[in-house]
């Protein structure tokens, strides 16, 4: 009888133990809900699409300058390398140009104040063997709000069009703005020679990071 009546008193003990951690664990989870010191809940990351093959972009400041790699302009299937070379002698840009989209060496580069001038072959002939002759293919088919991408190694830059017009034969020169960042494309047969061609004007919109996922 001792003996059970020792077991019934550790049970009650327990039982008394028991109660006292529950209530002493709610009022306590209740005082840090009512500082807001709880942790927040933690929800899984849903990634859509294979995982290897997502591009995401996330708005960013740039803080120095870039050089362009590429220009993307959806609305009228533009895809082009850009080339950066440091010369201005005709033959270098000229050489440039065979094999995509051309910086102007003295132009502005991405992320800084001042307008980024890109050169660029267009051709209508049936046949075309090298591509390049055909970069800049239908640039004056662009209408304002249109938006232009030029890319560096880990950034989209994107220019809104304001404006598309043909230059004079005799126009020697291109006006560049240098205050707030700007873009200027241009259709060209060489740099050495004079002839009508299109210019685009565009100005600078937003940049985003690219991350792969």
């Amino acid at each position: 009888m001792a003996r059970k009546g020792a077991i019934r008193e550790i049970g009650e003990h327990r039982g008394a133990f028991a109660l006292a951690f529950i209530t002493i664990f709610i009022l306590t989870f209740l005082f840090l809900a009512s500082v807001g010191a709880t942790p927040d809940p933690i929800h899984p990351q849903v990634v859509d699409g294979p995982v290897a093959d997502t591009i995401r972009e996330t708005p960013t400041t740039p803080v120095s300058p870039e050089i362009p790699v590429r220009i993307v302009v959806k609305d009228i299937g533009l895809d082009a390398t850009i080339a950066n070379p440091v010369s201005t002698d005709i033959e270098v840009l000229d050489a440039a140009l065979l094999k995509g989209a051309v910086r102007y060496p003295t132009s502005a580069q991405l992320g800084v104040d001042g307008t980024m001038l890109l050169f660029g072959h267009s051709s209508y002939l049936p046949v075309v063997r090298n591509q390049a002759y055909k970069a800049f293919d239908d640039i004056q088919k662009l209408k304002p709000g249109q938006i232009i991408h030029v890319y560096s190694s880990g950034t989209d830059y994107q220019y809104s069009v304001t404006g598309v017009r043909v230059a004079n034969a005799d126009e020697d020169s291109i006006e560049l703005n240098p205050n707030g960042k700007h873009l200027t494309l241009v259709t060209c047969d060489s740099f050495a020679t004079k002839s009508s061609r299109f210019i685009v004007t565009a100005d600078f919109v937003g940049a985003y990071s690219l991350t792969s996922n």
